[in-house]
This record gives structure tokens, C-alpha cells and sequence, in this order.
């Protein structure tokens, strides 16, 4: 926790005077039983009514003095807590975005997601109680418990007994179920991962008439998760019973005991009435404060989760695109060289690609293929420096991709990922992703490029059309194409086509490297597929095995001489076996 409290810095004042307010709201409450006594004792023993009337007057004060307090406290503690969360949630987001893709991979997306929401406002929660009752509780058990001393020195002597029998009840049960609810948050984590699994799967199930095993599955895990909230819920509902039967008990003796004082003449009847209301607000205390510290250590389970994301140091460093200098270029415009280039996955225990030697130049089509987990999007995955080699150097432009600011590298080069991904707007805001200020003509030119044109302009309002979160109103193939204008928009040096053209038929992703092809902009275009027909015309074709390079060459060259290339080609195109 006390590496998030520096975003409280900038709310020391509603920090302070957060947590004062609840003091002074407390001390009218102390005041309130004392009242209570004058108008009993002076008023009712009397038959003041006058004096009744005043002093009902000062409680209602009293009352209204306190209301303004706590609605001041909790103001201030309230905007103390939210300033935190928007703090710790930026600099949360800002660090996640200066991750690589190794630590992204090692955290796990779910889980960030899960820190910056969940545990974000778990942290937010704490923070907020904290400042309302951390000293409020405290300052209200060991006020109430001073205040009968001033009254009765013989009759407090129950409370001294009373409070620590209450402490051991209370925060006894806590320490019980706070485990327990561990295991019901288990319990409940694993529910809603049999449940989205259910809902993102469904057509699955339906496939292979499942259905009926997935509810067994389903009210199993359900009914194990209500046993553990229902033996989690006994625990904690035996902390009323107790509490009231030793407060009940506290308040009879201490009632036997003040009645034969009263008798005696030591104290009045109205004295008695003030112990047994500070008795009751020592047994609310109690529980309030029970519940912060399990609401306290959720926050801080939760800070710790925070903190670790934080504490992750990005293991890729580049310099600020302020510091590169123009006379860094080389001139050698798109080209890409792959010197003797390694790389080994984290926690892995093997190399993911091992010694790859190329070279491409400007304006030549790299073909990249190979079998399943050959490293063929690792390898691509060099050149904009998703994850940094092991060994050796990949040079774009002649510079070594480690000397370039991560914006200048990033700019020359545009990637269309495997998964064809689109954000929620228009059409024109998702091209816009590749260039911030591009114009229709430029827009329209790259949709034509990507053969989307056609299907874009019969959309209503065409650049216009809204796109569904992720694209779900578009067709795997239509967010393909989408995905490949967003990418030539920008008109990068260079062109990564990671088996972006999957869900396209023959003839429009013969179209689609055609028009690459005759672009006067002359990209160096690397395309990783695994239909031999889409890298068979390149001026390259790298053939993987097992992250090896067991051949480089034209589709000519590689049928007579590289076997792995062979035995893709052949597989799918059996009829030119002979």
C-alpha cells in the first residue's frame, strides 16, 4: 500500500480533514448520553418542562452539528478516495501501455483488466473507510469507556471487562471467516469462469449437444460455492447472538449495579442511563470497526496486486523520438536484414527461432511459411520490436531496431495481426488509427488497395457506417480487408501481412497482392501465410522448421531443393505431385 499512497499527496488537506470531521462528529455523540442524564436526573426527577424542552433542543443541536460533520467528513473522504483510484487507475493504464509484449504475456490480460477495475475500486473502498472510521471507532470504544470513569469509577469497571470479551468475539468470528471468503471468492471466480466459457462457447455447445453436461457442470460449482457461503454465512451471523448476549448481559449488571448505588445515593438514575448508552455505542463501534479491518484487508491484498503491476520494470528500453536525429538515417529505405537472429520466449525452455540469416530489400515480397508453431509470427514479430532478440540484430533501414525510438520504428512499418481487431465507431475513425489526419481521398485509395472498397460503399453513410465493438457486424473477411486499409493508409515502408488474408477467398487475395504489388510507393512487403499460393509469386519465400531456417528462395527453386517447402506445397496441390 505504500507504494500507491504517494496519489494521496495531492489530497493531504481532504486526508486531514477528512478523518477530523469524524472526530468532532464523535465527540457530539460522547455528549449526547450526558444530555440524556441532565434530563432525566434535573428535568424529569423536577418536572422542569422547561428545562426538558432545552435540553431536547441541545440534542437536536447536537444531532444537526453532528449530521453536518459526518456529510463534511464523508465529502472529503470521498473525494480524497476517488482522487486516489483516478490517480493509481492512470498510472496503472500509463505503465501497462510501456509494458512489452513479454511482460504483457506473463501478467495475462484478464488479470490487469481485473486490477484496473475490481481491485482499483477495492483499493478506492479502503481508502474511504479508512479515513471515515480508522480513528472514529477507536476514538468512540475508548471515549465511551473514559467517559463512564468520569461517571462511575465502580460501574466502569464493567466496562473494562466487557470491551475485551467483545474484541475476542468480534474480531475472533473475523478472523475466521476472512479466510472462508477467500475460498467463496474462489468459489465464485470459478462460477463465472464455467459461466463465460458457457456464454462465449455457446455455439460449440450446441454443435456437439452439450448442453445438458455443461448445467451439471454448472450447478455443481454453483451448489459447491452456496454450501461455502452458507458455512461461511453461519460463522459470521453467530457474531450478533454473542455480542448481544454480553452486552445484555454487561448492560444487567451494570444496571443491578448502578440500581443499588442509585439506592445508595452514589450516582442517579439518569447516570445509569448514560452508561448504558455508551455500552451500546461501544458494541456499534465494535462491529463497524470488525468491518473495516476485513474492508482494510481487502484494500490491502488488493494495493499489493496494484503494486506489483507497477513494480514490473518494461525489460525494453528505446530512446525519446526527440533524441533521433536525421543523419541516423542510412538511406537504405525498407530494407530489413535478419543477422543471425535468436529468440527465446521467457520462462521458455527452448529457442522460440534459432540463427535466422536474410536480407530483404526495398520493393521486394518476403514470403514467410512453415508448419504450426515454426515461429513464423515470431520472426515478423522482430522487425517492430514486439519482443527483442536473444542473439544477434534485426536491422530496418541499416539501423539496428534497438536504436530506434520505439515511435520512429513504429512508424515505418505497418502490421496487420492475425486476429483482424476493430474498435467501436465508424469506418473512418478505424482507418484513422494508421494516419491521424487522413483525408477521404486517402481513405477511400487504401480501402481500394485492400479490396474493400466494394462492400464499403454499399454500407449506409459508406467511411460513416458504425463498426460494432470488435467488429461483430462485419464478416471475418470484410474485417480483414478493414484491417489491411488501416495498415496501407499510413503507407509504411513496410508491410507485415501476418495470415491477414486467412479468411479471403483465391481470387481476392490474388487481387489483394496485385495491387500491393503496383503501389508506387514500392513497400517491402512481408506476407506469413499458410496457403503456398498466396507466398508462391514473392521474391523470397523463408520456409521455418521448429524456429530454423531450412530454406530461402524462389517457389521454383525451393521445390527442387527444400523438402519441409515440398511437403506443404504438395499437400495442397496433390494433383501436381508428377
Amino acid at each position: 500500500m505504500k507504494r500507491l499512497l504517494v496519489y494521496l499527496k495531492d489530497y493531504r488537506k481532504e486526508s486531514i480533514l477528512g478523518p477530523l470531521f469524524k472526530l468532532l462528529e464523535a465527540s457530539f455523540e460522547l455528549l449526547v448520553p450526558l444530555v440524556m442524564a441532565a434530563i432525566i436526573d434535573k428535568g424529569i426527577a423536577n418536572r422542569d418542562t422547561g428545562y426538558v424542552i432545552r435540553m431536547c433542543l441541545v440534542m437536536v443541536a447536537l444531532g444537526i452539528i453532528g449530521l453536518i460533520c459526518s456529510v463534511t467528513a464523508q465529502y472529503f473522504a470521498a473525494k480524497a478516495a476517488v482522487g486516489f483510484a483516478t490517480g493509481v487507475r492512470h498510472a496503472l493504464f500509463s505503465h501497462i501501455q510501456k509494458l512489452s509484449y513479454t511482460e504483457i504475456d506473463t501478467l495475462g490480460t484478464s488479470t490487469m483488466m481485473t486490477r484496473m477495475t475490481s481491485d482499483v475500486n477495492q483499493a478506492q473502498s479502503g481508502v474511504n473507510m479508512t479515513l471515515r472510521l480508522f480513528l472514529r471507532s477507536p476514538f468512540i470504544v475508548f471515549g465511551a469507556m473514559i467517559m463512564a470513569f468520569t461517571i462511575n469509577v465502580r460501574a466502569a469497571m464493567i466496562f473494562v471487562v466487557t470491551i475485551p470479551l467483545l474484541s475476542i468475539v468480534v474480531f475472533g468470528i473475523m478472523l475466521i471467516t476472512m479466510p472462508l471468503y477467500k475460498k467463496v471468492q474462489a468459489g465464485l471466480d470459478k462460477v463465472l469462469g464455467t459461466t463465460r466459457e458457457n456464454l462465449t462457447g455457446v455455439r460449440v455447445l450446441r454443435a456437439f449437444n452439450k448442453e445438458e453436461e455443461e448445467r451439471e457442470r454448472f450447478s455443481e460449482r454453483n451448489e459447491s460455492l452456496t454450501k461455502m457461503q452458507i458455512f461461511a454465512g453461519r460463522i459470521s451471523a453467530l457474531m450478533n447472538p454473542i455480542t448481544y448476549v454480553i452486552i445484555n448481559g454487561a448492560v444487567a449488571v451494570l444496571i443491578w449495579t448502578g440500581a443499588i448505588q442509585v439506592d445508595s445515593g452514589i450516582i442517579t438514575q439518569g447516570e445509569v442511563v448514560a452508561l448504558v448508552n455508551y455500552m451500546s455505542q461501544i458494541l456499534v463501534e465494535l462491529i463497524k470497526l470488525a468491518n473495516l479491518i476485513i474492508t482494510i484487508t481487502k484494500a490491502l491484498a488488493c494495493a499489493g496486486r496494484i503494486a506489483a503491476v507497477l513494480e514490473t520494470e518494461p525489460d525494453m528500453t528505446a530512446s525519446a523520438p526527440e533524441e533521433w536525429k536525421a543523419d541516423q538515417d542510412t538511406g537504405l529505405r525498407g530494407t530489413v536484414e535478419f543477422s543471425h537472429a535468436s529468440l527465446i520466449y521467457k520462462n521458455a525452455g527452448a529457442e522460440s527461432l534459432t540463427d535466422v540469416n536474410f536480407r530483404a530489400e526495398r520493393g521486394q515480397t518476403i514470403g514467410v511459411i512453415g508448419g504450426t508453431g515454426s515461429g513464423k509470427t515470431s520472426l515478423i514479430n522482430l522487425i517492430p520490436r514486439f519482443y527483442d532478440v536473444s542473439d544477434g540484430a534485426v536491422l530496418v533501414d541499416g539501423v539496428n531496431v534497438k536504436d530506434y525510438p520505439f515511435e520512429v520504428l513504429r512508424e515505418k512499418i505497418g502490421v496487420v495481426p492475425q486476429k483482424a481487431v476493430l474498435f467501436k465507431g465508424t469506418i473512418a475513425e478505424n482507418l484513422r488509427w494508421g494516419k491521424k489526419d487522413a483525408d477521404e481521398k486517402e481513405m477511400w485509395e487504401a480501402l481500394e488497395l485492400s479490396q474493400a472498397k466494394e462492400f464499403v460503399e454499399k454500407k449506409e453513410g459508406g467511411l460513416d457506417w458504425s463498426v460494432a465493438q470488435g467488429g461483430r457486424n462485419l464478416s471475418g473477411g470484410q474485417r480483414q480487408r478493414l484491417t489491411i486499409a488501416r495498415a496501407l493508409v499510413k503507407k509504411p515502408e513496410i508491410l507485415i501481412l501476418d495470415d491477414s488474408a486467412s479468411a479471403l477467398d483465391f481470387a481476392t487475395d490474388a487481387r489483394l497482392r496485385k495491387a500491393i504489388r503496383g503501389m508506387k510507393e514500392k513497400l517491402t512487403v512481408f506476407i506469413v501465410s499458410q496457403r503456398a499460393s498466396s507466398i508462391q509469386y514473392a521474391d523470397q519465400i523463408v520456409v521455418l522448421d521448429d524456429g530454423a531456417v531450412v530454406g530461402i528462395g524462389t517457389h521454383e527453386k525451393l521445390l527442387e531443393s527444400c523438402g519441409v517447402y515440398q511437403e506443404i506445397y504438395y499437400s495442397q496441390f496433390p494433383k501436381e505431385v508428377e
